[in-house]
């Protein structure tokens, strides 16, 4: 499963509807929301394969 950093929990959480995103310089990262509190949770993969 996917982990990330939540900055209003401060811990490491299981992202809860996790979705892959593409940011806008063409790192690959998931989105999702944090279970505990709801707070959205953000982790950058790295490059984006073309």
């Amino acid at each position: 499963m996917t982990e990330g950093r939540c900055m209003k929990c401060k811990k490491t959480v299981e992202i809860k509807d996790a979705r892959e995103v593409e940011m806008k310089n063409g790192l690959k990262a998931i989105q999702g929301v944090c279970p505990t509190c709801g707070t959205k949770v953000f982790r950058i993969l790295g490059k984006a394969k073309k």
